[in-house]
């Protein structure tokens, strides 16, 4: 009629769980049962995160005191523990004999013996009771109070119709054969009947008519015990049981050899299997019945005693352990419980280290127990954001840690925006170099004929102005959020811009030295003069790099990316470019054509031609190469919108070099210094450079 004790012990360790004890001792009976209980308990206190700071035996009943090591060893056994100062939480496992002994040694003896034992030490401590334990011994704890704010465990209990009202019609005469209830009766009203006129320190005559009423809780408990509800249920289990019984058979009565089965004939085997099997509802409403194992599906209540200066307690229902109960709600406990008056009712903690607050991680002590640790701050890049945390841990990649590393904190997503000063700073230069360069191009439209704007293929250069227009609009597509189509196509239209601009520039040079070449007699470069060659070198240098292009786009394009490693507190939103190598072989290929320019131009420099762009070649493609070649260094050191910021200033700094270089001294003739826009002047300064 007992509930599993394993419930009950699993009731200890959410108790200990929801109050956060994790250092307690274990006061244990001495005998089989003691054993089971320790044997159970260390092992679920592991699994619970919850440490035993002692295990103490107690003598099974008083007269087992005079052992191998006296009375003085017992009690030396058990006050030693007491003066721990971390241990604030105990737990008594026994009967009720076990109990007895253990209050009445340390009550009578705490002042005999110098063990250091402190008056009133106990209450600061909190004494968990299992059930087995029956605080109905009031004589004893009237006269000691050692356990102020016990939790105890109880079996649960309910009161029967009528029970009340049964307790007070009842009379010390109204039965012979009790003796028990006029003892009972003159111990607490404090009077004897006067067939008994020996009773001890009786204050006058038992009426027989005094109220039970009017007795304390402490002295006369009106509520039905555990103890007593399972002989209730029990007394109706057996009758159920034996009505199952006599109807088993035919349904009418059970025979047994064909004959009737008596009562008194019967064997308890017999009943076994039905008793096993009864399930019904009690007159207090509730349901008893049994598991597959005979085990009745019981609660246990918990309850706090509560002591009263008179020296009377009072036992109140805290909380319950209910196996039935749906996942979640088996346990259940309110925080009003009476605690001892040392703790000034704030919840006692019996702990044995100080908890590790957020942004530490346990470390543990060498040689001690897994509840007894130091606190070591996070390592660089983790948190703990509860307290007493075994192990800090990595924030998601979204997340970055706190300065206290205590808590998470969103990563911020950040790209080159055209709101901020940055991107409102490149788009500004970026339209006025387009504005400027439109601007140089409607100037040599307009003075087409002139021979300065006709030197070294007027065409080209109208090329080679629009491939700068479109080189300073492309910087634009790598500000502002990146998507799937500015992705796409923003690295390859840099790519392949570029490749024109820098192929008219190689052709410009060419044009140059072919021209020179030509001149001479007999020369058989004279075929290749006119706009042929020109063309050929720009649309064969273009062609190549556009197939690159579409190389890369068609295996592995770019697309909308985040990056959130490379910045602790930001996410970047960018563009992977699909192929790091192919994006370096665009680069290098350009770099290759910027070379090869550069070193055509420089060659030529001195070259005697009417308007010789040569020299200003040379020193556009020395920015360009100069540009480009710290491109590639800064690009790999920068991070996040900064990357970005780098190539959009590459871009438009090496436009802007060939734009100046190769144009600025040609527009500065036609609108400053148009005198010098004339082909006489120019064949003069070019027979003068000759």
């Amino acid at each position: 009629m007992v509930p599993n004790e394993t419930q009950q012990y699993r009731g200890i360790i959410r108790l200990l769980q929801h109050f956060g004890w994790t250092w307690v001792g274990l006061f244990a009976v001495y005998d089989d049962s003691g054993d089971h209980f320790l044997e159970t308990m260390e092992t679920l206190l592991s699994q619970g995160g919850i440490c035993s700071a002692f295990t103490k035996r107690l003598p099974k009943q008083d007269h087992t005191v005079a052992a191998k090591d006296g009375l003085g060893g017992v009690l030396w056994n058990i006050h030693v523990p007491l003066m721990d100062t971390n241990t604030k939480t105990y737990i008594v496992y026994g009967e009720t004999l076990t109990f007895v002994w253990m209050t009445v040694l340390i009550c009578s003896h705490s002042h005999g013996y110098n063990y250091g034992y402190r008056k009133g030490s106990n209450g600061e401590k909190v004494w968990i009771m299992t059930a087995q334990i029956d605080f109905e011994i009031k004589a004893h704890l009237r006269k000691c109070e050692l356990f102020p704010g016990t939790i105890s465990f109880a079996i649960h209990s309910n009161e029967p119709q009528g029970f009340n009202a049964y307790l007070q019609s009842i009379k010390p005469d109204s039965t012979e054969v009790d003796g028990f209830l006029k003892l009972f009766w003159e111990d607490v009203f404090f009077c004897s009947f006067p067939i008994r006129q020996t009773s001890w320190g009786s204050s006058g005559t038992c009426t027989g008519d005094e109220k039970l009423d009017s007795l304390p809780t402490s002295a006369f408990e009106v509520s039905m015990s555990g103890h007593s509800y399972s002989i209730y249920n029990a007394v109706y289990a057996v009758a159920h049981a034996l009505q199952a019984m006599d109807s088993s058979r035919s349904k009418t009565r059970a025979m047994v050899g064909g004959e009737r089965l008596e009562l008194q004939d019967l064997q308890p085997w017999q009943l076994h299997p039905f008793l096993q099997g009864s399930s019904f509802n009690n007159s207090a409403g509730e349901t008893v019945s049994f598991n597959d194992r005979g085990e009745l599906k019981g609660t246990f209540d918990i309850m706090n005693i509560v002591f009263f200066p008179n020296k009377s307690f009072l036992k109140l229902k805290v909380g319950k352990m209910d196996p039935k109960a749906p996942e979640g709600k088996q346990f259940t406990i309110n925080d009003k419980i009476v605690w001892p008056k040392s703790f000034n009712q704030v919840m006692p903690v019996s702990v044995c280290s100080d908890s590790c607050r957020p942004g530490y991680q346990k470390r543990k002590k060498e040689g001690e127990k897994f509840c007894c640790y130091d606190c070591a701050p996070c390592p660089e890049g983790k948190i703990s954001n509860k307290q007493d945390m075994d192990k800090c841990f990595t924030c998601p990649e979204d997340q970055y840690p706190s300065r206290s590393r205590d808590r998470c904190i969103t990563k911020v997503i950040n790209f080159l925006s055209y709101e901020e000063s940055l991107g409102i700073g490149f788009t500004s230069v970026a339209v006025s170099l387009s504005l400027t360069t439109a601007f140089v191009l409607g100037v040599f439209i307009k003075h087409r004929d002139t021979p300065i704007v006709k030197a070294n293929n007027r065409d080209i250069s109208y090329l080679l102005l629009v491939a700068l227009l479109l080189c300073f609009l492309c910087s634009l597509l790598f500000i502002g959020r990146p998507t799937k189509v500015t992705c796409f196509i923003r690295q390859s239209a840099f790519g392949i811009i570029f490749s024109v601009a820098v192929s008219c520039v190689l052709a410009k040079t060419i044009t140059v030295v072919v021209a020179f070449m030509a001149t001479k007699p007999g020369s058989s470069m004279r075929k290749w003069v006119g706009k042929g060659l020109s063309n050929s070198i720009i649309l064969s240098c273009s062609f190549m790099q556009a197939s690159i292009c579409v190389v890369w786009q068609g295996i592995s394009p770019s697309f909308p990316d985040l990056d959130m490693q490379s910045l602790t507190q930001e996410i970047v939103l960018e563009c992977n470019e699909g192929s790091v190598i192919m994006f370096y072989v665009v680069l290098g290929y350009m770099g290759l054509l910027a070379i090869i320019s550069f070193t055509v131009a420089f060659l030529a420099r001195k070259l005697p031609d009417t308007f010789n762009e040569a020299k200003f070649i040379t020193f556009s493609m020395l920015m360009f190469c100069s540009v480009w070649l710290s491109f590639v260094p800064t690009y790999l050191s920068t991070k996040g919108k900064y990357m970005v910021a780098v190539e959009i200033f590459s871009i438009l700094a090496s436009s802007a070099g060939l734009l100046g270089c190769i144009f600025v001294p040609k527009c500065y003739i036609i609108l400053l210094v148009p005198k010098l826009n004339k082909k006489e002047q120019l064949i003069k300064r070019g027979n003068e450079r000759a």
